[in-house]
């Protein structure tokens, strides 16, 4: 499973929409939406700030992060940041692998 933290901006629509509808059917709306690609909701937090909303989610694979993250932004009334989480033991592997980099200028 691939893990991603969502972080939700309303549009005026959208914050409309959310003052309608509610916290708690929003959320349920996001767990139909990640039940339906295979994945769950781990976290859900309405937030103050300069985003509205943040969420945690496990999805089969990257590509179902990229798809659900293309439907919302593509409904105009949320625009959301994608940002694909790794383990502590996914860095470890990371760490052992060798790239060969040049740097600019060098």
């Amino acid at each position: 499973m691939a893990k991603f933290l969502i972080k939700g901006s309303y549009t005026a629509d959208g914050a409309k929409a959310l003052v309608k509808e509610g916290g708690s059917r929003r959320k349920a709306a996001v767990e139909q939406m990640l039940s339906g690609l295979g994945g769950k909701v781990e976290a859900f937090y309405f937030a103050l700030g300069d985003s509205d909303v943040y969420v945690i989610v496990d999805v089969p694979d990257t590509t179902s992060g990229a798809a659900l993250s293309l439907a919302v932004n593509a409904s105009g009334t949320v625009r959301l940041s994608t940002i694909m989480l790794m383990t502590p033991e996914e860095v470890d592997e990371a760490c052992k692998k060798t790239v060969s980099y040049r740097a600019p200028g060098r």
